[in-house]
């Protein structure tokens, strides 16, 4: 009898044990987190260590919700959607759009997307200028919008991708006069984004137009159950452009590209942190992440539906003997004419393993002169992200100062995506994570660092 009753007790226990685990597993569960990927194909094409090919691509894709390849662009005349690199993307059998999206055979979670626009498509005449916008110009044309939704869903139903991601080429900022003293006040979102300069006299009726392109588009991808989503690209201001109320009923998530407030081109003769998180104290208070992410919020936008871009690059400046010895910002006295990177080969752009390799490490510990390691100023308070310089020596040579994104700032701010509760991280781009594993050894430092923080 005593032996019954003890197994009726343990039975009753287990039993009593498995409600309160289900009832664990039934509650309320965090949100996961979205990883977005951008892939810039321009590094397919590239030679040296900047090239990014699919088999080097692939290790990241186990860390990626979605991939965004860059970039599809517009046909002036016709207004029709168009592979910027045809014999790239859609080659017969070998083309990189096919080939892309059939990698969802491999990770069947993975979400493909096209994007068009990204500043990748900019046309110029004989002269290096820059002709007119051919993205307003879309928008004005009735018959230019239904030409260009009906082309772009050929193209993401005929080559298999999930949906479209729509990186519009709106007019940039103006860059902003940095003043001394107490630096500006907030005088409203239009007036601190945009400076005293009017970027686009007919800001209403385009955005009024773009909302009737997202609706249209996301009309015809509807029925195949297509992902819609925009990149708000860097220094596009998007109260001008944006009627959020409006648009977030059409889109699956926004990417808000809150990096690049200084930059050498923008700012020659200025540098500055690139992408802090927090307004910097006394200046600048629209130049951060939270500015853009609050702006969108205060908006109607469900914060569920934001993913904070992160850059994975950092930006350079040349120093000159007038620019000091602290390499504390912001630095007057800067030139934008920092050396070009070995690997990516473009100006004004460091890729975080370029970095690394600007940082102390055993390759440079003693070196000199041009090869010097630069001296790394890191962000206790995880506010405004990390800095690196090397003062200009005395003939005023070999002096640099970069604003930077590495493993650590990239996870600070994938926390702040997670203490904020908003949708997740974009990361910009995977051709300039350190996807060789140059650094540590470790491929896509930054994309991991990010992952495993959106995740615990």
């Amino acid at each position: 009898m005593i032996k019954i009753l003890a197994i009726l007790s343990l039975c009753l226990a287990s039993v009593v044990l498995g409600v309160k685990v289900g009832q664990q597993q039934s509650g309320p569960q965090v949100p996961q987190k979205h990883l977005v990927c951008y892939y810039d194909s321009a590094s397919f094409v590239k030679e040296g260590l900047g090239k990014l090919v699919i088999d080097e691509l692939e290790p990241a894709l186990q860390f990626c919700d979605y991939l965004i390849y860059g970039y599809a662009g517009l046909e002036r005349e016709s207004h029709k959607a168009v592979s910027l690199n045809q014999q790239l993307d859609l080659d017969l059998g070998k083309g990189l759009y096919r080939t892309v999206t059939r990698l969802k055979r491999k990770y069947p979670n993975l979400k493909v997307l096209l994007s068009v626009g990204g500043d990748k498509d900019i046309e110029t005449d004989k002269d290096a200028k820059e002709l007119p916008n051919k993205y307003l110009e879309l928008l004005e044309s009735s018959t230019g919008r239904t030409r260009f939704v009906n082309t772009v869903f050929s193209l993401v139903k005929t080559y298999g991708f999930d949906g479209l991601d729509v990186a519009w080429q709106f007019p940039k900022n103006k860059p902003k006069k940095v003043h001394s003293g107490l630096g500006s006040f907030w005088k409203g979102f239009k007036k601190v984004f945009s400076g005293d300069s009017i970027v686009d006299e007919k800001s209403e009726e385009h955005k009024e137009q773009f909302t009737a392109l997202l609706r249209d588009v996301k009309n015809a991808f509807r029925p195949d159950n297509l992902l819609l989503s925009t990149t708000v690209l860097p220094n596009v201001n998007s109260s001008l452009f944006y009627d959020i109320p409006a648009v977030i009923n059409y889109l699956d998530f926004v990417n808000l590209a809150a990096f690049d407030f200084f930059t050498p081109q923008r700012n020659p003769e200025v540098a500055d942190y690139s992408a802090p998180i927090y307004e910097l104290s006394e200046r600048n208070p629209e130049f951060n992440v939270e500015a853009q992410v609050k702006f969108w919020l205060r908006n109607s936008c469900p914060a569920s539906k934001i993913n904070v871009g992160v850059a994975t690059y950092g930006r350079p400046w040349k120093l000159t003997e007038d620019s000091g010895d602290t390499g504390v910002p912001p630095l007057s006295h800067v030139e934008d004419e920092a050396p070009v990177g070995g690997n990516t080969l473009i100006h004004g752009i460091y890729s975080w393993p370029e970095v690394c390799a600007l940082l102390p490490n055993q390759n440079n510990a003693y070196s000199k002169g041009a090869n010097a390691p630069l001296t790394k100023v890191q962000d206790p308070a995880k506010r405004y992200g990390s800095y690196a310089y090397r003062a200009a020596d005395k003939k005023g040579d070999n002096g640099i100062w970069v604003s930077y994104e590495d493993p650590d700032t990239a996870a600070d701010k994938a926390g702040y995506v997670r203490t904020n509760n908003l949708g997740g991280v974009a990361l910009f781009d995977l051709s300039f994570d350190d996807f060789r594993g140059l650094c540590t050894t470790e491929k896509y430092p930054i994309l991991r660092a990010v992952k495993y923080r959106l995740s615990n």
